[in-house]
């Protein structure tokens, strides 16, 4: 069967499909200020261009039709990068490849902190965006090829390692608070 002319589902969970007051104090517990542009409004600092969230330094830009996964990836990015480098941060969050996979694991964790949202959903959406993994889906690489961005996060004091239980350490960041499981 051809799938070539199939047409793929691209259907992600926005910023307007949710209750943005929770993605705003998500954002805010870890130093992040939200700002919301109207539908038509072009997204400041955003690397990808529309509708992908931007960042300049603690600001994180968004409109309704944002995906929660690129909110959280831009996040993400801020938790993983240095002072020095958050002072300076404007669209592009740079980082190596290391930290690029770091960042995609933690915004996995992250997803569990936001209830509409939730892992299996931000999986999903990642795969259905785009994202590729060696594994053929997010899923895959997260349960079974991300130990490399696990061991950063746990170097760098992002997370705690408790066995299986993967969590976020907001603690080390100075934020106080830890993440529900």
């Amino acid at each position: 069967m051809d799938h070539s002319s199939e047409a793929k589902d691209t259907t992600v969970l926005c910023l307007g499909d949710v209750n943005a007051d929770q993605v705003e104090q998500f954002l805010q517990s870890i130093g992040l200020t939200l700002t919301t542009v109207g539908a038509e409004s072009t997204i400041p600092a955003s690397f990808w261009g529309d509708p992908e969230a931007g960042i300049r330094k603690n600001e994180l830009f968004a409109r309704p039709d944002t995906p929660l996964h690129s909110i959280l990836h831009e996040a993400c990015h801020y938790l993983c990068m240095s002072a020095d480098r958050k002072e300076t941060l404007d669209t592009d969050a740079g980082g190596d490849y290391a930290e690029e996979n770091a960042v995609c694991y933690l915004q996995i964790l992250m997803a569990a902190r936001l209830e509409e949202f939730g892992r299996a959903r931000c999986m999903a959406d990642m795969d259905r965006w785009g994202y590729s993994f060696r594994l053929g889906s997010a899923r895959a690489w997260f349960e079974n090829d991300a130990e490399d961005a696990h061991r950063w996060l746990i170097q760098r004091g992002l997370l705690a390692d408790a066995g299986e239980r993967r969590t976020f350490r907001a603690e080390a960041q100075g934020r106080g608070g830890k993440e529900k499981n």
